[in-house]
């Protein structure tokens, strides 16, 4: 039993492995990204969710101490 973990082992460790990504998959990850932030900023700079920040924001601040 062993001897067959061992021999895995060695083929696992062997094998080649991915060195990072390539330049197709740094743009691909980049629009994707951009894309995101885009959405993300139009979602957080919207009316409802500016006015529900504002008021997390303005009840912190107003809190007892």
């Amino acid at each position: 039993m062993f001897k067959r973990i061992g021999a895995r082992w060695r083929r696992l460790r062997c094998a080649p492995q991915d060195q990072g990504m390539t330049t197709a998959e740094y743009a691909v990850g980049t629009v994707a990204a951009c894309g995101f932030a885009a959405v993300l900023y139009k979602v957080v700079t919207s009316g409802a969710v500016s006015g529900a920040l504002q008021s997390i924001i303005g009840k912190a601040l107003d809190a007892p101490f």
